[in-house]
This record gives structure tokens, sequence and C-alpha cells, in this order.
């Protein structure tokens, strides 16, 4: 569900959101606080596909406008699993996209013949490729989300959601076209 574009009572009888927000236990809104929170870190785990980007945006999207606290302390995180799965002998390299796959090629693998396999999603995982990428702290990737200092407000954090988020896809346009020239090349590449 887009939070961004929902009444509040069909946020409110949406069964998952309803179990998400007693699971997390700090509340919403103006009554969210993080010193009821249950866990330290929150993170959001989806497929490593287009698809997969869409539910994690739909998810932070959610955080943003109902738990914004929990966001500005610093405690949702993003999970980055691997996109491929790159086999040569006695090696095994996992990517999280098309970009580093072709890196590793380029490095790791150079010359070498290699299996590549791509993953569905993390369903298709095996319990220890799971665990290896993305949920062991040693392995793992995390991208904590955090707001830009202009953002740092809760009205804010609001009419930034509903700029992004909202039933007005010119607004989305407009931010893109805006902020295209801020885009570091290298770091999507990453």
């Amino acid at each position: 569900m887009n939070v961004a574009s929902a009444t509040a009572e069909k946020i409110r009888a949406n069964l998952e959101i309803a179990d998400l927000i007693q699971a997390i236990g700090c509340g919403t809104r103006e009554r969210c606080t993080t010193d009821a929170l249950r866990y330290e870190r929150i993170v959001i785990m989806t497929d490593a596909d287009v698809d997969g980007a869409h539910i994690a945006t739909l998810l932070m999207t959610f955080f943003f406008q109902e738990m914004p606290a929990l966001v500005q302390q610093g405690h949702l995180y993003l999970a980055q699993p691997p996109l491929y799965r790159l086999v040569s002998g006695g090696t095994i390299a996992y990517a999280r996209d098309d970009v580093h796959r072709a890196e590793l090629e380029a490095t790791l693998f150079k010359g070498k013949k290699i299996e590549v396999s791509r993953f569905k999603g993390l369903g298709e995982m095996n319990p220890m490729q799971l665990r290896e990428t993305t949920m062991d702290p040693k392995t793992r990737q995390l991208i904590r989300i955090e707001l830009p200092e202009e953002y740092q407000e809760q009205n804010e954090v609001r009419g930034l959601v509903e700029r992004l988020m909202g039933r007005n896809p010119e607004h989305r346009f407009a931010f893109i076209q805006s902020h295209a020239a801020e885009v570091d090349e290298e770091a999507i590449d990453a």
C-alpha cells in the first residue's frame, strides 16, 4: 500500500500495516517514540530486482510518514541482497546488480570461465546463501536510510513524501528533473 496516497482509515484497516506497527512497538505519527522501539534496527529486505526496489520504496514511504522519528534517529536500514552468484572453480562471488557483475567479471574472474546464476528473489536462495549474503552481520551490506539535512523537520518530511509518493506525478517528475544533476553515477555503479 502506498500510504502517501491512502486515507488514515485505509492505512489503519490494512492488516499487514497493523501487524508491522504492533511488531515495531513505537507507535505512529505524533505518538511515535523510539523509547518504545522493540528493535535497535529495522531492516527492509526485499528482492534485488525492480519489484523489490518498488516494495522497499513503499516501505520507506510508510516509515517516513508514520514513524519519522525512527528514520531521524537512524534505526531504518535497507539490506543489499545480491542479484547474481558467480562461480569459477572454488571462487564464489555475489553481485548486487548488472554493473557490479560486470566489474567482478572484469577483475576477480578476468579470463576465467564462470557460471552465472541470477536469483529471482530471496526465496530462491538456499538458507546458507541467504545467511552469507544478507543476514550475517559480518558479510551483509546494509544502507542506513537517512534524511537530507533540509528535511529534518517533521513537516518537511511529510512534504517531501507527498511530492515524491503522492497522487500527483508532476511533483515526482519535477523533483527528478531538478535533482538529476546531483546523482553520483559512481555511487550507483558501486
